[in-house]
Order: C-alpha cells, then sequence, then structure tokens
C-alpha cells in the first residue's frame, strides 16, 4: 500500500509527490491485511469508555485510542484521524489521533480481488473484479457488462431499473472495478454488481499494463507439430501462426468472429475444425457459458469470392449487433475464399468501419488487389506452391494452434479435404494413411465428402451445425450416427447425380478445337433437372468426369445457363482467372466478372452478351497450350 516514507514527526504520515501526507479511507470490507503500522487512517468512533475510545477503521478493523493518545473529546459516531501506532501480540490494534494540517486522501479498495477463474469458488462471496469492458448488453431486465480481467472475460448484471441501462456513462473499453457479489444462473457464473466505478490515473496505467502483458501471453498459439512433414507447408505455418494469434486475442477481446467461407468439401473441411476450436476457447475464456453463440458465425458462400450480398449481410448484422447487443465490430475470416479481385469491392465497404480481415485460401490469387485490405493472406500460390495444398489441410493446422485437443479427431480431415478438391499432392498418401490410422479407407472419405456437398446443396445459406458436424465427424459424439448419416446423405446424392445424368447426357453437344481438344457445351439451364441435386456445377463436372474417362484427348466442359458460364479442364493449359480479364475488354458490355482455380471455375455475364461472350471464351479455349500430363485440379465452385 505505502508510496512513500513514514517518518513525519505528525503521525508518520506518508509523503506524496506534493509532500502533503496520505490519509487512507478504507473501504468497509477492507481486512486487517490492509493496514500497517505508521500509517493514517479515517475512523469513525465506535464506543467510548474511561481509558479511551475505540474505532472502525472498516467493517474488519477496529482498535483502541488511548485517553493520552487523544488530542479532544468524542462521542460514538463522530470521525477523527488516526495513525496505527502498534499491531500487539494478540492482534490488538493501537492507535493514535493525528490532526495533519494540509493532507490528501487516498481511497484503499477492498482487496478481495479475483480473476475469472477463481468464480465458482466465490459462489455467494462480495468480490472485487478490475479489468476492461468488452461488451455491454441492455436486456429486459439487467444491463450486462462483460468484463475482461486478462485471461477470462465474467458478466457483471447492474440493475437499475427493468430494461433500464445502469452505468450509463460506462462504455467498451473503460477500465473498471466491480464489486458485488458471484452468483450461479443457468449454471454460468457471473457478479451481480453492487458497484462499478471508471479508473483513470495510476490505477488505470496499472490495469492496462496488467491487461496488455496477460492477454499478450494467452495468445500466443500453441506450438505443434504439423499432421504431416511436408516442407511445401514451412513458410505457410509461420502465417498461419499470426493468424492463430490474432483469432486468441479476438476471443480474448471479446471480439466477435464472421467466418466466411465456400460451401464445398473443401470449405467445409476448413471452416468446421476451425469453428469448434475457436469455440472451445470461448468457452474457456468466458463465464458466461452461451458465449460461443454469440461469438462466433459460420456462413457459407455459394460463391467462391465474397459478394456484396454477403458483406452487406455481414455488415449490417455487425452494426445491428453493435447497437443492440454492445458488441465490438466482428473480425472477419475467409476460407477457401478471399484471393481474387473480385472480393475488393466487399473488402473495401468492410473498410469504412475498420473491420479486420483475414483470408486462408488456396484460389489463384490477386495479391497487388487484395493488399492493403486485409490483414492476413495466407495462399500457397504466394509461396510458389499452389491448389495442392488446400485449404481445409491448411485450416486444421491453424486449428490445431488454437486448441491442440482436437488432434486426434481431425486428422482425417485433411484428406476429407484433399479428395473433395482433387489434391494431386504427393502428399495425399501420408494424409489418407492418418485417415486410415483413424480407420477411415479413401471410399469412406469419398463418401463424407459427397454426403457434406449434398446436404451443404440443401442448406443453402444456412451453417446447418450440428449437421454438418456429424457428417464430418468433428465434435460430433456418435461414431455410428455418423456413419449412418454419411451413408444416407452419400446414397442419396449418388441417386439424384446418376437421374441428373439420364436427363442430360442427350443433350451435351461436342466439337474438336484447332488445338485438339474435345470441347463439351450443355444448356444447364434448359437440358437438365433444376433447383435440384447436383447443381449446375456439380452437373457440369461429373459430365466432364464422364467424357475424361470416355476419351483420352484434352477435355474442356462448359455448362451454361442464361448468364453464368461453369468450365472444367483435363490436358488444356488454362487460366481461368487471366481469361475473364480478357473477355472484360474483348466484350463491351458484357459485364464478365468471375474467376477460380486456373483450370476450374466460372463466369457471369450479362444475358443478352452469352453469345458473344462464350464465343470469345471458345476461342481463347482453343489457343490454349496442350499439356498431356495437366489434369483438373479441384472441385468445381457449387452453383452459380
Amino acid at each position: 500500500m505505502s508510496d512513500g516514507s513514514l517518518d513525519d514527526g505528525n503521525g508518520g504520515a506518508e509523503q506524496s509527490a506534493d509532500d502533503r501526507p496520505v490519509v487512507y479511507d478504507l473501504d468497509p470490507r477492507c481486512p486487517f491485511e490492509d493496514v500497517e503500522e505508521g500509517a493514517m487512517y479515517h475512523a469513525t468512533v465506535n464506543g467510548v469508555v474511561e481509558y479511551g475510545v475505540f474505532v472502525d477503521l472498516s467493517e474488519e478493523v477496529s482498535g483502541l485510542v488511548h485517553e493520552s493518545n487523544l488530542q479532544g473529546g468524542y462521542d460514538r459516531g463522530d470521525k477523527l484521524i488516526v495513525e496505527l501506532e502498534t499491531v500487539r501480540e494478540n492482534g490488538d490494534l493501537a492507535f493514535a489521533e493525528r490532526r495533519p494540517t494540509d493532507y490528501r486522501t487516498v481511497a484503499v479498495d477492498h482487496d478481495n480481488g479475483i480473476n475469472g477463474d477463481d468464480l465458482e469458488a466465490q459462489v455467494g462471496e462480495s468480490v472485487r473484479l478490475d479489468g476492461e469492458i468488452v461488451q455491454v448488453r441492455q436486456t429486459g431486465g439487467p444491463t450486462i457488462f462483460q468484463v475482461r480481467d486478462g485471461d477470462r472475460i465474467v458478466p457483471c448484471a447492474a440493475f437499475e431499473q427493468a430494461g433500464v441501462r445502469a452505468y450509463p456513462d460506462v462504455e467498451i473499453g473503460d477500465l473498471v472495478a466491480v464489486r458485488g457479489r458471484v452468483e450461479e444462473r443457468e449454471g454460468s457464473h457471473q457478479i451481480e454488481v453492487e458497484s462499478l466505478d471508471v479508473l483513470d490515473g495510476e490505477a488505470a496505467e496499472d490495469l492496462q499494463d496488467h491487461l496488455d502483458a496477460t492477454i499478450a501471453e494467452a495468445a500466443e498459439p500453441h506450438d505443434v507439430e504439423p499432421l504431416i512433414d511436408w516442407p511445401a507447408l514451412d513458410p505457410l505455418l509461420e502465417e498461419l501462426e499470426g493468424v492463430a494469434r490474432q483469432l486468441r486475442k479476438a476471443v480474448l477481446e471479446g471480439r466477435p468472429i464472421r467466418m466466411r467461407h465456400h460451401a464445398d468439401g473443401d470449405g467445409l473441411c476448413a471452416s468446421v475444425p476451425l469453428a469448434v476450436a475457436i469455440e472451445n476457447m470461448v468457452e474457456d475464456v468466458y463465464a458466461d457459458g452461451d458465449a460461443a453463440r454469440h461469438l462466433l458465425k459460420r456462413l457459407p458462400s455459394k460463391a467462391p469470392y465474397y459478394e456484396m450480398e454477403d458483406v452487406t449481410r455481414d455488415l449490417n448484422h455487425a452494426l445491428e449487433s453493435r447497437e443492440r447487443h454492445g458488441q465490438q465490430l466482428p473480425l472477419l475470416v475467409m476460407l477457401d475464399n478471399g484471393s481474387t479481385e473480385e472480393d475488393t469491392p466487399a473488402y473495401r465497404n468492410l473498410a469504412h468501419y475498420d473491420v479486420p480481415i483475414v483470408v486462408i485460401d488456396h484460389h489463384h490469387p490477386d495479391p497487388e488487389a487484395v493488399e492493403g485490405l486485409v490483414d492476413a493472406h495466407v495462399n500457397p500460390y504466394l509461396h510458389g506452391e499452389d491448389y495442392r495444398i488446400t485449404t481445409g489441410m491448411l485450416s486444421v493446422e491453424l486449428a490445431r494452434m488454437i486448441d491442440p485437443s482436437l488432434t486426434d479427431e481431425l486428422q482425417h480431415v485433411p484428406a476429407v479435404a484433399g479428395l473433395a478438391d482433387r489434391s494431386e499432392a504427393d502428399t495425399m498418401d501420408a494424409y489418407l494413411d492418418l485417415a486410415a490410422d483413424a480407420g477411415y479407407e479413401p471410399a469412406d472419405l469419398r463418401s463424407v465428402g459427397e454426403a457434406l456437398d449434398y446436404a451443404t446443396h440443401w442448406l443453402r445459406y444456412s451453417a446447418g451445425d450440428p449437421l454438418i458436424t456429424d457428417v464430418l465427424n468433428v465434435d460430433c459424439d456418435d461414431r455410428m450416427r455418423h456413419e449412418e448419416i454419411v451413408d444416407f446423405l452419400a446414397t442419396r446424392a449418388e441417386r439424384d447425380v446418376e437421374d441428373q445424368l439420364d436427363a442430360a447426357m442427350d443433350h451435351v453437344e461436342h466439337e474438336s478445337l484447332d488445338n485438339g481438344a474435345a470441347l463439351y457445351q450443355i444448356d444447364v439451364e434448359n437440358a437438365a433437372r433444376r433447383f435440384t441435386y447436383p447443381a449446375p456445377g456439380k452437373t457440369t463436372g461429373t459430365i466432364h468426369d464422364r467424357k475424361v474417362e470416355e476419351t483420352d484427348d484434352p477435355v474442356i466442359t462448359i455448362g451454361y445457363g442464361p448468364d453464368f458460364a461453369v468450365l472444367r479442364s483435363d490436358g488444356v493449359r488454362l487460366d481461368i482467372p487471366e481469361m475473364v480479364e480478357q473477355l472484360r475488354e474483348d466484350v463491351p458490355g458484357g459485364g464478365v466478372s468471375g474467376g477460380g482455380h486456373l483450370v476450374v471455375g466460372s463466369i457471369k455475364f450479362v444475358e443478352g452478351k452469352r453469345e458473344a461472350v462464350l464465343g470469345a471464351l471458345i476461342e481463347k479455349m482453343a489457343a490454349a497450350e496442350i499439356d498431356e500430363e495437366l489434369h483438373s485440379s479441384a472441385a468445381l465452385p457449387d452453383g452459380v
């Protein structure tokens, strides 16, 4: 407690920077441990006897001022200043009255401070919690202040009137001292607030230093060995550690996380493990057991880029949550999309509100376009690698950096991602071996991927928890149920694909291009069943696979509709993102957009320019170089 010497002759008062002695004013709950000999205190007379007066410094600290040490007469309830002269062997305290001519009063708070980890043991106890306000939410009853005291966040309920904001001047980011009683509510713990004071000056600076140091330590990712030895991963792992640090810090700071991912097998293999890892950390950090539901949203995106429709929904939700629930603006995580120029309009929209963005993707990137708009961009192409390192493979390593306890239940997921996205990496055998150790044969993994694709088609824009977690067998507590649901969904998917091909194959048109490639085209809008599974993208991809099996020639397949086309290629060196750029110039007014992987992608255009766009596209395909060793590399984007 002391911050100066106790050598003043008039009571041994502590000296401050302005040379005035200090008189301490104890919180009523301060115990004996909060006082020391030689310090002065404000006291209240609680009894008068022949040989002096008894005084209270707090509810817990009392003692005698002997008549020889009194400078006046006092009655019960009178106030005076005393110095603690002696602590006797029996614990009694002996005081002497002091009357400093000029002094400053320093409040001594009750030192029964706790951290979030102590809540369960302190139920029913009066406590003090020092921390930072990270959320202020008004309910129909109390105002809930979420207070971060280091690596824990504690709900503190303050009641003014039903639905009326308590402590209206307290805002997010304020450093506060909360006093109240620990209570249990519906399986969670909270502090019912008796007082809430905003700290300033030295107390605030000390607390901020403590919080900064604590969060820096707690945000550090776990040091885990990658699931397989793959040198190509090495430069990406260091970047993933930075993302893990940013995600962990967001959780510790109470910042919501909004996760956008491509709605295909690789996107789900990337997002589900990461979401589970983050949810587990939220449960560790928050005393509120329901926090994960409000702080993390996993949202599939049909397009392989961030559409304006999606960003508008996300931004509106974030602003409403800030206004209605006192939340901070979120951290946006882009998985299996987000690397291309098509994403930049959405990013610029978020930049108006300083929403941080991290991207983990394996589509061919436009690094110059997204640079400066995102906080982190992890993509194998940026390190001389390519699509064969799928986003699911990367995200599983990221999830383990956040929660390494998930390792055993994630070891089959990279193989699902690789098969779903047709990775031809040399290390696929190593991933398949890992999956085999978990009881998955290649056929089982393909069934999981097909079941994910089928479920996602019908879920459309819904995340589908917990169905998707059961299908992928991540955070699933019933292996038999997982196997049964995968078998059911995969069987239905296979049936629906066969039905679609029975209707569509007779309508596929064929021609030979000048470079020797076989071109197959189908109007998927008029020559295939609509509004059912599979969607136009998968329908085109399945037709393409059939044609590749039937011929030894390089194969290109186009599935088109009124204003879109889905593209697949085997044995032809295409660069679909570059072709999209060229088509914008070649077809004025065509409204061309799109992209994807080099030989797998989709484009959009103005309906009235379809013939011009497709004609120019086919001319470019006919001029492309043939490579008999080149094969299609990734799952086709679902739908357009």
